[in-house]
């Protein structure tokens, strides 16, 4: 029996994860509650709970909830533009959790050492060279590095450039997982190669059977091209937002007369930036939850990345993980088969 190649390439990720194959799936608010996140996680992979915006009340019972669902290493994402991020951050001190990880913004270096000091690892996202650059420096123990392929909050350069200017400079200082518009075992299997730890997903785990979200919302995913996943713009340097990849439907194009608002507001001194841009992420998490619990598909946000033109059926999550791992052994052999 020929040697398996994929249990070489997912050594260094599962060694810092914890897992039986470095297969992410990452923190989707109002999605990624505990079920799906034990069930990832059950299945051997490693799954992310959503902080979002999350009351601490209602955060700290999701994580003993998901402590109860399983046995196996989760992270925290906490989201650094979120209203209730400073809050979250101090609540690490009690929640005595095995990773966290930094999302929607950076997060400054003494937030990383407090998380850090509760004996937590820390990942943090980057989508550009300098911000991967400034994190390890800050001391993160890995790096996502996501492409604005990616659904959700994303940046602007491409997952394909961040590979070699990141993955290829840094991959053997640090662990670096991968992230933005991958759907398939056969890319991972390239990745790998290219030298990641781990591959991050979104989309795909949110077609999931496990996956809370409204069968409207799946059913919107299963219909999508990858041209219908797009990021919403900035309007005015005035209210610097980060961007939203998704769906487009009338949701999207009302954040659009929402910035104009406050854009509006900031010029008759009637709010600061600060607090627009808390207004906006209150928008875009009322939005979601829409979405997401409610099925309301033409004014919630459908945040999708663009795989979502990957994704037509929904599957268990174990069965997904078991595909992904088995196409990526597959893809291994045959390129091994082209080099021998």
């Amino acid at each position: 029996m020929s040697e398996v190649l994929s249990k070489r390439f997912f050594e260094r990720g599962n060694a810092f994860l914890r897992t039986e194959v470095p297969f992410v799936c990452g923190a989707m608010t109002w999605v990624s509650e505990p079920h799906l996140v034990a069930a990832v996680g059950n299945a051997g992979g490693f799954g992310c709970l959503a902080g979002g915006n999350t009351p601490l009340g209602i955060l700290e019972r999701q994580i003993a909830e998901t402590r109860e669902l399983t046995d196996k290493p989760f992270a925290l994402n906490l989201v650094t533009i979120a209203p209730a991020y400073h809050e979250q951050l101090e609540l690490l001190k009690k929640l005595e959790l095995d990773y966290v990880v930094f999302a929607g913004g950076f997060p400054r270096q003494e937030e990383i050492k407090a998380a850090k000091a509760t004996g937590a690892k820390v990942l943090c996202f980057a989508s550009t060279k300098s911000i991967a650059e400034r994190m390890i420096n800050y001391g993160a123990d890995a790096i996502m590095l996501e492409g604005m392929e990616a659904g959700g909050h994303v940046g602007h350069v491409s997952l394909t450039v961040l590979l070699q200017q990141v993955l290829f400079e840094v991959g053997d200082a640090i662990p670096v997982f991968v992230a933005g518009g991958i759907a398939t075992g056969r890319m991972c299997a390239h990745l790998f190669m290219m030298g990641a730890a781990g591959v991050q997903f979104g989309t795909i785990f949110a077609m999931a059977t496990e996956s809370c979200a409204h069968p409207k919302f799946k059913e919107a995913f299963r219909r999508a091209n990858a041209r219908d996943a797009i990021s919403t713009p900035s309007i005015d340097s005035r209210l610097q937002v980060v961007a939203v990849r998704a769906l487009r439907n009338k949701g999207y194009d009302e954040f659009s007369k929402l910035q104009l608002d406050l854009i509006q507001k900031i010029d008759a001194g009637q709010m600061d930036r600060v607090t627009a841009q808390l207004e906006v992420e209150r928008f875009w998490m009322g939005a979601l939850r829409r979405a997401v619990q409610d099925g309301d598909v033409e004014r919630g946000s459908l945040m999708a990345g663009q795989s979502v033109g990957l994704v037509d059926e929904e599957l268990p999550v174990a069965e997904i993980i078991a595909n992904l791992a088995n196409d990526c052994e597959t893809e291994l052999q045959r390129v091994r088969g082209l080099l021998v």
